[in-house]
């Protein structure tokens, strides 16, 4: 089975069906509060209907915003499960042009209109990962920031210093969890601590 992706950014596409214009646009979403906040910052209120979905994981919600039942919100995730999307969230804004679309001209227009959306945006395939704290001296600082940037998925959420060094908060792909912190103690001879979350 194909593993998850989600995207890098924000995309957008339009069309226009029957002179009704179209306007999608997709993006990452981290957990339910930042998809609500997607869907938020790119629902146009001078529009007719600004339909949505998201998907994170095994949650979703979608809405079809006054359209006639599961002919827009549902499409629109059935666009973002077709693609193997995950962590998205799509909203497809319509402004009426005077000519009805029928019910499958709506789930064409939207789930298409989400569809080609999603089509063009760049994706990255999710990894699962964990958080780690590691605690290093001055000395072995710059070192160990150049080889975890180094190291693909893995990410530097944070750094503060204390009175021995500093402190980096980490995010570790899982599956490399346990052979980055047998590096990080190999390359520092031991002096630096990593501390995985649970």
């Amino acid at each position: 089975m194909s593993k998850p992706s989600t995207l890098t950014g924000t995309v957008t596409a339009r069309q226009e069906i029957k002179k009704s214009r179209f306007l999608a646009v997709a993006g990452p979403a981290l957990d339910e509060t930042g998809a609500k906040a997607f869907i938020t910052a790119h629902s146009d209120h001078t529009a007719n209907h600004n339909c949505w979905a998201w998907r994170i994981g095994q949650a979703y919600r979608f809405s079809d915003d006054g359209e006639p039942s599961g002919t827009a919100g549902k499409p629109i995730l059935q666009a973002i499960d077709g693609q193997l999307l995950d962590r998205v969230a799509v909203v497809v804004t319509r402004w009426f042009g005077g000519i009805l679309l029928g019910s499958g001209g709506l789930v064409r227009a939207y789930g298409g209109t989400a569809a080609m959306c999603l089509r063009e945006a760049e994706k990255v395939p999710l990894v699962d990962t964990v958080a780690a704290t590691v605690t290093c001296t001055f000395g072995d600082l710059a070192l160990l920031q150049a080889r975890l940037k180094a190291l693909p998925g893995m990410q530097i959420r944070a750094q503060s210093f204390i009175d021995t060094g500093a402190e980096l908060i980490v995010s570790v792909p899982k599956e490399d969890a346990d052979t980055v912190a047998r590096m990080i103690t190999d390359l520092t001879s031991g002096r630096a601590t990593v501390k995985l979350s649970e």
